[in-house]
């Protein structure tokens, strides 16, 4: 994303708030990440560290918690919130959150805190909205809470009320695994990510980088899956860690990380990721073969092919040719791939998902979709694997992978591709899954960390090798 030179807004009385109100009402109607938003809200606004940590707290807590919000709050209105002006939607759930879920705040100060914010906004809502937001944040502190939602008659409704989950999808989860896994994945979707290194074994070991971090005070623990991963223990900003500038370490969850060695990438391989940026997974290609052979990075933005071009330079790799276009379209290839490599020794295809494997780390994405995304995924998927796989060496082995949870946007893509082109097989991926990992190898082999219980995001993958 290119800088914004927007000068700085003015400090108010209630940074925090404000930043995070603003943040939540934009993704009411933006198609950006609240991540992206929230970047820029900070770039913006001059906050100190707890005020930081405060407005990033309130932004994620309530879209993580929204559901379980508006339902503590519906006996409270007369009228649906979503009846209600956005920013008062959103300041309500604000106060609402901070009343329901966060203890170090006491309730006279979410609700005064509250109060001023919107009373600031008079002026611009045309109304003053203060008496009401005061009445509706003092009857949620008065009143008593309403008993869950029946587990036994109502399951569905209980897990997305309790666990904060749009309730088609945690109907959608019980028919397909069943009540315990179901309940296990909707809590997960809520939960708060662990953030997780990648150690980058071109410049260090993990055991190197675990001492240095102990030794600079940092809590940390070595991951129980992958073997090159590490664990922070507490958050923090990232780039004030030991060994970011010299890049020893690439942020990127446990599961992403087991995804890369199902490949089995050698030494001088001409390698091909198809939808690349920002980069985890052609980085990490790129060191498991010890930054000799190429990496041809694809990806539709050219902004974020920006940031691989970054990750790179930060993690001394060489050997990774960023090229900005649509795997789909012929133009690529001939421009600036084919007229140098015309087939590739590994393709990886990380093909663009529903997301729903890593809803804790985009907990607005719950909010966002439906199940009729599936099938325009689905469709998409199969057009990319099949362009990106007419391009692999016979002999040569492809690794299809979402960060999805759902048989359409996965076992269904392969089996579809499978069956018209009868020169690919499915291995399994046993032989490049880490001990420790086996638990999550499908009946067909895949790797499916759904539901998992080792604090990773749901991720798939299937290994393909065409015949020679």
């Amino acid at each position: 994303m290119a800088a914004n030179t927007s000068p700085r807004q003015p400090q108010t009385p209630f940074p925090a708030r404000s930043v995070a109100l603003s943040v939540l009402a934009q993704s009411v109607d933006s198609d950006e990440g609240v991540d992206v938003l929230l970047d820029r809200a900070l770039r913006l606004n001059q906050l100190d560290n707890r005020d930081r940590g405060l407005a990033l707290d309130l932004t994620y807590g309530v879209l993580r918690r929204l559901g379980t919000i508006d339902w503590r709050l519906d006996p409270l209105l007369d009228k649906p919130i979503t009846r209600l002006p956005t920013v008062v939607q959103m300041l309500i759930r604000l106060g609402a959150y901070q009343v329901l879920f966060l203890d170090r705040i006491p309730h006279s100060a979410a609700v005064n805190e509250s109060v001023k914010v919107v009373k600031s906004m008079k002026n611009r809502l045309k109304h003053d909205w203060s008496g009401f937001v005061n009445a509706v944040l003092r009857r949620l502190i008065r009143d008593p809470a309403p008993p869950w939602p029946s587990f036994e008659t109502d399951t569905a409704r209980y897990l997305a009320v309790k666990h904060s989950v749009p309730e088609w999808l945690s109907r959608r989860w019980i028919d397909r695994v069943g009540v315990e896994i179901a309940e296990r994945v909707c809590e997960q979707a809520t939960n708060i990510p662990p953030v997780t290194l990648r150690v980058n074994r071109l410049k260090t070991t993990r055991e190197e980088l675990l001492a240095r971090f102990v030794q600079g005070g940092i809590a940390v623990r070595a991951t129980q899956i992958s073997p090159v991963g590490i664990s922070l223990e507490h958050g923090g900003p990232i780039t004030s860690l030991p060994g970011f500038d010299e890049g020893l370490f690439y942020v990127e969850d446990e599961a992403a990380q087991l995804i890369p060695p199902i490949l089995d990438p050698k030494p001088g391989d001409v390698i091909f990721d198809a939808c690349a940026a920002p980069g985890g997974k052609a980085t990490h290609m790129a060191e498991l073969i010890g930054n000799r052979g190429v990496v041809y990075a694809v990806d539709r933005k050219g902004a974020r092919l920006e940031l691989l071009k970054g990750n790179c330079r930060r993690l001394g790799i060489s050997i990774v040719t960023p090229v900005v276009g649509d795997v789909r379209h012929s133009s690529i290839w001939q421009k600036q791939v084919l007229s140098r490599h015309q087939q590739f020794d590994r393709i990886l295809v990380d093909a663009p998902c529903s997301g729903l494997g890593v809803l804790r780390r985009h907990p607005e994405a719950k909010w966002r979709k439906d199940s009729a995304a599936f099938g325009r995924h689905h469709r998409l998927q199969v057009d990319i694997l099949r362009s990106a796989a007419s391009r692999l060496r016979p002999g040569g082995v492809l690794v299809y992978s979402t960060c999805s949870t759902e048989p359409e946007e996965n076992e269904t893509v392969i089996e579809q591709f499978l069956k018209s082109h009868a020169e690919f097989h499915r291995e399994s991926s046993a032989p490049w899954i880490p001990a420790a990992g086996e638990q999550f190898l499908t009946r067909q082999g895949d790797l499916s960390t759904m539901g998992n219980r080792a604090g990773m995001d749901g991720f798939y993958a299937a290994r393909l090798k065409r015949a020679t």
